[in-house]
C-alpha cells in the first residue's frame, strides 16, 4: 500500500511514522494540522470542563505570588489545540494578574480565526520566561521509539508501514539502550514491549530550561518505574474512541509517558537557569485539583430549598469537577511539576500517587 503521509511503503521506527503521521511532512499535512483540531477526536480535561481552566488560573496566581507578582507575569500552553485553555485561563484571572500576563500558545498547526490578539502563537516556547509554562496531553503525542524482546531476549526496534503492520528491526542501542536500562528494563521475556522516552526528555528539558524562574508543569497518561506496562501503551485514537495505533495521518497516535524520567532530565536542564530548581513532584491529577480548591462535592441538599438555581448550577459544577477527579479517569493523570527558583505552590497532600 502506498504511504499516505509519505508517498511510500517504507519499514520505519515507529518515532519517523509517528512524527510524520501527526505533523506532516516539510511542514505540510498531518493529523495534527486539520481544521477540527484535537477537540474532533478526543476529550482531554480542558474540553471537559471550565473548572480545569479555572485551577489552572490558580495556579498561575500562586506562581504569580512566589515570583513576588512581576511587572509582567508568563503563561505558556503548550500544544495549545485550537487555543481553548489559554482563552480559558485569560477570561478566569483577576483582572490585576490579567493586566499583567503575557500569554503564547505553541502548537504546530496554523493559527485559529477569532483568537484573541494579546495571545501570541508560536511553533515553540519563547526563552527567557517568567511563570507559568503548562503542558497538558502534550508529551504523550512526542513520538518515541518502540523496543520488542524476541525470542533470544534482545530488544529490538519495532518497524512499522502505514498500514499498521510490523516487524522486529535491529537492535536497540547507545543512548536508547542506556535510557531502557534506566528507566525500562525488559527482563528478557520474548514479546515484552516498551515505549524509548528519550525524546520526552529531550522536549521536556527544553521546555524547562525556557524558565528563569517559575513552573513548569506536565498533565499526560503516565506510568512510572515500579508499575511499567509490560507490553507497552501505544494506542490510537479516532473519532472520540481508542482505536488501532495506524501511522497513516487519519487519527491521533499515543502512548503514555514515563514523567518519573522527564523529572529527571527536567532537573538537570533546569540547573542551567538564573534560579535552580528544586525538586520535582508528582501528583495525580486528583491530587494535584483537590489541592487547587476543584473537590467535587455535592452541594448541600438545603441550598435547594432557598436557591434552586443555584443548586442546579452547584450540582452541575459537582458533576464536573467530579470527572475531572475521577479514579479511573481523567483523576488517574500524573502531573509533574518542576519549580524554578520558586518553592512548590502545590503543598503536599495525604495522596501524592
Amino acid at each position: 500500500m502506498v504511504d499516505k503521509v509519505t508517498g511510500s511503503g517504507e519499514w520505519r521506527g515507529w518515532r519517523a511514522a509517528t512524527q510524520a503521521a501527526l505533523y506532516g511532512v516539510d511542514g505540510t499535512g498531518g493529523f495534527y494540522r486539520r481544521s477540527e483540531g484535537p477537540a474532533g477526536h478526543f476529550r482531554t480535561s480542558v474540553h471537559a470542563s471550565p473548572l480545569f481552566a479555572e485551577a489552572v488560573a490558580r495556579l498561575l496566581c500562586r506562581v504569580d505570588e512566589a515570583l513576588g507578582r512581576p511587572s509582567s507575569l508568563d503563561f505558556v500552553d503548550m500544544a495549545a489545540g485550537r487555543g481553548e485553555l489559554v482563552t480559558a485561563v485569560l477570561a478566569a484571572l483577576p483582572a490585576d494578574v490579567a493586566a499583567r500576563t503575557r500569554a503564547y500558545a505553541v502548537e504546530f498547526a496554523d493559527r485559529p480565526a477569532g483568537l484573541a490578539h494579546r495571545i501570541e502563537w508560536l511553533p515553540e516556547p519563547p526563552r527567557q520566561l517568567t511563570g507559568l509554562l503548562f503542558a497538558n496531553e502534550w508529551l504523550d503525542n512526542v513520538p518515541v521509539e518502540v523496543a520488542e524482546v524476541d525470542s533470544a531476549g534482545v530488544a529490538r526496534r519495532v518497524l512499522v508501514r502505514d498500514t499498521g503492520t510490523e516487524r522486529l528491526g535491529e537492535q536497540v542501542s547507545g543512548a536508547e539502550a542506556e535510557w531502557l536500562a534506566r528507566w525500562w528494563p525488559t527482563a528478557g521475556e520474548e514479546g515484552l514491549r516498551a515505549e524509548i522516552g528519550l525524546p520526552r526528555d529531550t522536549a521536556w528539558a527544553s521546555a524547562v530550561s525556557c524558565l528563569e524562574g517559575g513552573l513548569a508543569v506536565a498533565v499526560d497518561y503516565a506510568h512510572t518505574a515500579d508499575a511499567r506496562p509490560p507490553f507497552g501503551t501505544l494506542t490510537g485514537f479516532l473519532e472520540g474512541r481508542e482505536t488501532a495505533p495506524v501511522p497513516d495521518g487519519s487519527r491521533d497516535i499515543t502512548a503514555h509517558v514515563a514523567l518519573d524520567a522527564c523529572a529527571e532530565a527536567g532537573a538537570i536542564a533546569g540547573k542551567g537557569a538564573a534560579r535552580a530548581p528544586v525538586g520535582a513532584r508528582l501528583l495525580t491529577q486528583r491530587a494535584a485539583l483537590r489541592a487547587l480548591g476543584i473537590m467535587g462535592a455535592r452541594p448541600p441538599l438545603a441550598l435547594a430549598s432557598t436557591d434552586p438555581s443555584a443548586y442546579v448550577r452547584a450540582l452541575a459544577g459537582a458533576g464536573e469537577a467530579a470527572e475531572l477527579i475521577a479514579p479511573g479517569g481523567l483523576g488517574d493523570f500524573g502531573w509533574l511539576l518542576q519549580p524554578v527558583g520558586i518553592p512548590h505552590p502545590l503543598a503536599p497532600g495525604p495522596e501524592t500517587g
